[in-house]
């Protein structure tokens, strides 16, 4: 069964003359099949190019109104899958959208220092970005029923929610594709980049942070464990998360003397990428990391939840010198939005004092696998 993506009516809409939109996510999360879900919902002569071609990039890189025309001949609109691997981009889209009258532009990339950095100025005023993630909760309603979620939810926490996965019966299958894709495709967008040569070295850092889920991280003791410089482990984070494999959170505070103000907790994007790279696909009932598994997982897809929803917020977590603490705090419309993460419906949890006391008027809720759905969908 072929999901409607979350994203699919608003990418329509925004598919305007003379405009750009730009899609990014992380390889495999299935932007080419939306794009192809697109295609089979408009009637309107189109262009379909591959950035990954080398006869694409050579005619594209000769930045001329008549040789685009030429190119794009009566179509009205153009699309270009992975259109990062073109060289400045950015530039070459800004002079289609300015001289050619009436063209509509869908360019997407699975690296955002790459597309992000040449759309970025040119395209001021003139384009759209949406971001595609692995399959959410809400899109995954369409094909399982409530009874079927948690089983199915207890799957997603250990192998994750890439699309190609749920047509993957067998667990042995699922992981020789997780396996695959952080060999063959997880690092391909920074191994690229003209600097980064040690891909080793990058995977052991993802592996310390898999097993940091959660914690505050030492970007001086990660660089000791790993024989480099904290500068270098700082940019290889930043790099990761250009790239859609990890996700800083950082510390809420109004500088209070009790109050931790500079932390930073990492996350993966997917469960599935965070369990392979250690080595480790278990059955949650067979894991002491439960949860751990839970919290990265529900992060993840409230972070799809906000965008797909277009909520302007801002996320932190909450921590005191004397170990109180909130797993996950949102600043939204002036209201401070308080939530801890349990696995267990039975756990309880209740607002730290400090914080209630400090933030008198801050809502708190508890989200566990039985409420969940509420919050992400």
């Amino acid at each position: 069964m072929l999901l409607k993506r979350a994203i699919e009516d608003e990418v329509l809409k925004y598919l305007r003359p003379n405009k750009v939109v730009v899609l990014l996510g992380p390889r495999r999360v299935g932007k080419t099949v939306l794009i192809q879900q697109i295609l089979n919902r408009i009637s309107e002569p189109y262009l379909l190019l591959h950035g990954e071609d080398q006869d694409v990039r050579r005619q594209l890189e000769y930045r001329s109104t008549q040789r685009y025309k030429n190119i794009i001949g009566g179509k009205s609109l153009l699309i270009i899958d992975e259109a990062q691997k073109i060289p400045e981009i950015g530039n070459v889209l800004k002079l289609m959208v300015d001289t050619i009258a009436g063209i509509k532009i869908l360019a997407t990339g699975s690296s955002a220092f790459d597309l992000e950095k040449f759309t970025g100025e040119p395209l001021t005023g003139r384009k759209h970005t949406f971001y595609l993630f692995g399959l959410s909760e809400k899109e995954l309603n369409q094909a399982e029923s409530i009874f079927e979620k948690e089983a199915n939810l207890r799957n997603r926490l250990v192998y994750g929610n890439y699309p190609e996965l749920i047509h993957l019966e067998d667990l042995q299958e699922r992981k020789a594709y997780l396996d695959e894709l952080i060999k063959s495709y997880l690092l391909k967008d920074i191994l690229e980049f003209d600097l980064i040569r040690n891909s080793e070295k990058i995977l052991q850092l993802l592996r310390l942070i898999a097993y940091q889920i959660g914690s505050e991280v030492s970007f001086t003791e990660l660089g000791k464990q790993l024989g480099i410089s904290k500068n270098t482990v700082e940019r290889y984070l930043d790099l990761l998360s250009k790239v859609y494999i990890i996700h800083s959170v950082g510390a809420w505070s109004r500088n209070l003397r009790k109050e931790i103000v500079k932390g930073k907790k990492w996350y993966f994007f997917d469960n599935g990428i965070r369990n392979a790279l250690i080595g480790d696909m278990k059955p949650i009932e067979n894991r002491n990391d439960v949860g751990l598994l839970w919290e990265n997982y529900i992060i993840s897809e409230r972070i799809k939840y906000q965008q797909y929803e277009k909520m302007l917020v801002y996320n932190y977590f909450w921590r005191t010198y004397d170990q109180q603490e909130i797993d996950w705090i949102e600043d939204r419309e002036g209201t401070l939005h308080a939530y801890e993460f349990k696995w267990n419906p039975n756990k309880k949890a209740k607002l730290p004092n400090l914080f209630k006391e400090t933030y008198p008027n801050s809502e708190f809720e508890v989200i566990n696998r039985e409420n969940f759905l509420e919050w992400v969908s």
